[in-house]
C-alpha cells in the first residue's frame, strides 16, 4: 500500500550508548519554575519530577499533561521522560532532544544512543532529556492492533486491484478507513488529542516543570516541525533551538512526497554512482541503467512476488521500503549491495530484515514500538488528506515524470480517507515573530527532508539561520564534519550565531 515515507533521524548503524558516569548527588527532583498559568493548568506547571535510576548514568521519570488542552480540568495523559544529567560543571539547563517521525522515541534514542544524539561537548553541560511525545512510545500511547498478525496484514499484505485504478484506490482508501477504526477502538479519546500543536504545549509544559526559563531544544526531521510549532505557540520561551533536518511547514502534501521522491531518487543514484567503482557492486554499466534494473525489477515483484521463509511475499511496495532505509545514512549503503544482489536472485532475507527494521517489527513477528501507528495517527490529526480519485491519478502522472523510479512507488495513495477525527490545521510559514535565533541545519543531499525544505524553513523564521552541509544522508549534526558540529556546539554552549550560513 502507497505511504509517505516516515520522517525520522534513521540509521541501520548498531547505536549504544556510551555515556560516562553521572557526577555524584545527582538530583532526583525536579523544582518547576513556579511561573502563574491559569488555574486549570496551574497543578500541572507546578508538579515536582522525581527521577529514579534506569541504568549506568540514566534517570527515569514520568510527567502529566492534559489530555484536551482546551479542557485541562478533564482527564490527562502520561509523559515518558529519561535524561543524563550534565557531566561538567557550569550547567547550562536542560536540552530536550526529539529524533523525528512523527512516531519515533526520543526516550529510546537518549535512553539507547545517547552519544548518537548528542557529543561530549554537549553532555558536559546540558541535562540531555529524552522524551515521548503524547501518542508515542512509553508516554500514552496510540495502539491499533493486539495482534502483530493484523499489523502484518496492513503493512505487507500485498494488494488485490490495480494500483491506480478505481476499485485500486477504493481498496487503499477502505484499509485506511479500517485502520483508523481499529486505532480508535484500541486508544480511545486519545486519538483525538495527539497533534503536534498539543505535543508543542505539552513541551512548554516540560520545560516549566524541568526548572526550565527558556527552552533549549534540538530537534530532527519531524522533531524540526515540532520545535518550530513550539516557536510559534511560546517565542517568548524560546531559548537556543537547532532544527536539523528540516521539515518546511508550508509545502502543499503533493510537493512533500513529489520532493521526497526525488531526494531518495538522487540519493539512489548517488549509491549507483559509488557502487559501480567497485567489484562487489551487484550492478553494471552506468548509473542510469542501474536506475532502469531497480525500476524492472519493482515492476517484476509486483507481478510475481518472492516468498520469504516465514509466508511472507515480497512485492514491489516492501521492495521499495527496503531500498528506503539505508538511503537514509551513506554508511548503510553496504546494505544494498547485500539487497540487490539477494533479490536479484530470489531471497528475500535481506529485505525483510530492512523493511522489517523500517516497520519496527521484530524477528519473532511482534512489534517493538507503535511507530507506524502514531506516525500515521499524528500525520492524520495535523493536515487535512482526502484527494478525489481525479486528483490521485494527476499526481501520480506528475510523480512518474519528477522521479520515473521512485515517483511511482509514492503515489495512489488515499491519505486519511475515512479517519475517525478530522483536521483542523492549514499548511504555511511558520515565522515564529519574537523569538530566539534558530539555527536550522540542512544537508544538500538529504533524500528525506530535502535541502530545500531548510533553505525555506531558515527564511520563513524570524530570527531563522541556515546551516549548509554539503553531503549525503538524512540529518548533519554529529555524524558529518566539525564546521557543522562547531556551529551547533558553538550556538548551544556561547549562542554564538554564524554571520553567515558557514557552507560546511
Amino acid at each position: 500500500m502507497p505511504r509517505s515515507i516516515r520522517l525520522a533521524a534513521f540509521s541501520v548503524v548498531v547505536l549504544l550508548a556510551l555515556a560516562g558516569c553521572a557526577p555524584s548527588q545527582a538530583p532526583t527532583t525536579s523544582t518547576p519554575t513556579g511561573e502563574e498559568v491559569s488555574a486549570a493548568l496551574q497543578p500541572f506547571y507546578d508538579q515536582q519530577l522525581q527521577w529514579e535510576s534506569c541504568g549506568a548514568s540514566l534517570q527515569c521519570t514520568t510527567a502529566e499533561a492534559p489530555l484536551d488542552w482546551d479542557n485541562p480540568a478533564a482527564e490527562s495523559i502520561e509523559l515518558a521522560l529519561v535524561r543524563q544529567v550534565a557531566q561538567g560543571g557550569d550547567r547550562l539547563g536542560s536540552l530536550l532532544v526529539n529524533p523525528g517521525g512523527p512516531g519515533s522515541s526520543g526516550y529510546d534514542f537518549v535512553k539507547d544512543s545517547l552519544d548518537f544524539a548528542t557529543s561530549e561537548r554537549l553532555q558536559s553541560r546540558y541535562d540531555i532529556v529524552g522524551f515521548d511525545p503524547r501518542g508515542v512510545g512509553s508516554s500514552s500511547a496510540v495502539d491499533c492492533y493486539d495482534d502483530p498478525a493484523e499489523m502484518d496484514t496492513y503493512l505487507y499484505e500485498l494488494p488485490t486491484q490495480q494500483p491506480g485504478s478505481d476499485a485500486g484506490i477504493e481498496e487503499t482508501r477502505t484499509s485506511m478507513a479500517s485502520f483508523g477504526q481499529a486505532c480508535l477502538k484500541h486508544t480511545g479519546p486519545l486519538l483525538e488529542h495527539i497533534d503536534t500543536v498539543s505535543a508543542a504545549r505539552d513541551l512548554d509544559l516540560l520545560r516549566a516543570v524541568l526548572g526550565d526559563e527558556k527552552l533549549n531544544y534540538l530537534g530532527y526531521s519531524y522533531g524540526t516541525l515540532l520545535g518550530a510549532t513550539y516557536a510559534e505557540l511560546y517565542p517568548g520561551h524560546t531559548g537556543r533551538l537547532v532544527f536539523d533536518g528540516a521539515v518546511d511547514p508550508a509545502t502543499s502534501e503533493f510537493d512533500v512526497s513529489a520532493t521526497q521522491a526525488q531526494g531518495f531518487e538522487s540519493a539512489m543514484r548517488s549509491y549507483l554512482d559509488d557502487c559501480l567503482t567497485s567489484n562487489e557492486c551487484p550492478f553494471r554499466g552506468t548509473v542510469d541503467e542501474g536506475m532502469q534494473t531497480i525500476a524492472d525489477l519493482l515492476t517484476s515483484l509486483d507481478a510475481s512476488p518472492l516468498r520469504h521463509s516465514d509466508g511472507r511475499e515480497l512485492g514491489g511496495s516492501t521492495m521499495f521500503t527496503a531500498i528506503v532505509l539505508p538511503l537514509y545514512n551513506t554508511a548503510s549503503w553496504p546494505l544494498l549491495n547485500d539487497l540487490f544482489a539477494e533479490v536479484l536472485t530470489g531471497e528475500t532475507d535481506t529485505a525483510f530484515m530492512l523493511a522489517d527494521s523500517y516497520n519496527g517489527r521484530s524477528a519473532d513477528g511482534t512489534y517493538l514500538n507503535n511507530q507506524t501507528e502514531a506516525f500515521i495517527s499524528i500525520n492524520c490529526l495535523d493536515y487535512e488528506s482526502n484527494p478525489t480519485n481525479d486528483q490521485i491519478r494527476e499526481q501520480a502522472a506528475e510523480m512518474a515524470v519528477l522521479a520515473p523510479v521512485f515517483g511511482p512507488r509514492m503515489s495512489y495513495g488515499t491519505g486519511c480517507a475515512g479517519w475517525p477525527f478530522p483536521a483542523e490545521r492549514e499548511r504555511g510559514p511558520i515565522a515564529a515573530a519574537g523569538s530566539s535565533d534558530i539555527l536550522v541545519v540542512g544537508t544538500t543531499n538529504d533524500p528525506a527532508t530535502p535541502y530545500v525544505w531548510a533553505e525555506n524553513m531558515a527564511g520563513q523564521l524570524e530570527n531563522g539561520h541556515l546551516v549548509t552541509y554539503n553531503g549525503e544522508g538524512h540529518t548533519a549534526y554529529n555524524k558529518s564534519n566539525s564546521c557543522v558540529q562547531d556551529a551547533v556546539e558553538d550556538y548551544f554552549i556561547d549562542g554564538t550565531v554564524p554571520e553567515s550560513d558557514p557552507n560546511c
